[in-house]
């Protein structure tokens, strides 16, 4: 980044530019389902085949014999995943789908989450070449290399585990039992007709306001750890771009180097540790599914 001096853009210029999104349209609304984020998609589906890959590779390689260092390293993370799993998910025949599907969301944010590692303006710069290259204004190319830091990704995500604990609890329980649940729970049910109507209305709508809670919850807190660790990015980059050739610059300088280093160090344990959470909160949730209130 250019100091304001040198007529690159302000501090909030900046910052405003690299939260900006590769979209199709400008968004009008606080919730605009006409917007796609389409750096959001692309970056997560390429994340995601690179997720695939490794794990289909991981299985390939196997061998029963001493593993090598990428067999062990991934052996130890399904053991710790199929670990929880059988904590949490009881039920063998479900454990067959929702343990993979635990180490994949695993890795897969995880590898979501460690594209804020990379530089905040490589990516954003060669994609502004690109844009200058094709003929286009540098300054109209926008790219967000982070989809874990888009609402949207994380909020698709929690959705997700919402259709699957909804489709669980249905399988498990039947649409009967599924329906009872929601009436009778968690306040029980009265043997009175008056009464027991106003219990199911009370515990059906106590019974939404959990489910929206624990979808929105879900979703908000991945998305507000990495999205508030790319802003600390950005925050490091501007020490560097206000750097200049004089003493105070240069300490300006030896504290952008140094604050990057110490909060990259950092942020690769908030990375695996927001991965881990979503994983196991996603297991948590199926398990209720699961269970019979």
């Amino acid at each position: 980044m250019a100091a304001p001096s040198e007529g690159g853009p302000t501090a909030s210029e900046y910052i405003v530019h690299h939260l900006g999104h590769w979209t199709n349209v400008k968004q009008g609304f606080i919730v605009d389902f006409r917007v796609i984020n389409y750096d959001s998609l692309l970056i997560a589906l390429l994340l995601g085949l690179l997720t695939v890959f490794v794990l289909y590779l991981a299985a390939k390689r196997a061998t029963a014999g001493v593993p090598g260092r990428f067999q062990a390293a991934v052996e130890i993370l399904v053991e710790m995943v199929d670990g929880q799993a059988k904590a949490n998910i009881h039920n063998a025949e479900s454990r067959k789908f929702i343990a993979p599907m635990a180490l994949t969301v695993f890795v897969w944010i995880f590898l979501m989450n460690a594209m804020d590692l990379i530089p905040v303006d490589l990516l954003p710069h060669l994609w502004g070449v690109a844009h200058e290259a094709v003929g286009r204004d540098y300054h109209d190319a926008y790219l967000r290399v982070v989809p874990t830091a888009d609402l949207s990704v994380t909020f698709g995500l929690s959705l997700a585990v919402l259709v699957l604990c909804l489709f669980y609890a249905i399988k498990i329980k039947g649409v009967g039992g599924f329906a009872h649940e929601l009436v009778t729970a968690p306040f029980g049910t009265s043997k009175n007709p008056f009464f027991a109507v106003i219990l199911g209305v009370v515990n059906l709508v106590m019974q939404i306001i959990e489910y929206v809670s624990k979808t929105v919850s879900h979703g908000m807190r991945l998305f507000g750890n990495m999205y508030a660790g790319e802003l600390v990015f950005m925050l490091i980059a501007l020490m560097g771009g206000f750097a200049a050739m004089s003493f105070g610059g240069v300490l300006l300088g030896l504290g952008h180097v140094i604050a990057g280093t110490i909060w990259a160090i950092f942020h690769i344990l908030v990375i695996t540790l927001q991965a881990f959470i979503f994983m196991m909160l996603a297991l948590i949730y199926l398990g209720q599914a699961h269970n019979a209130h």
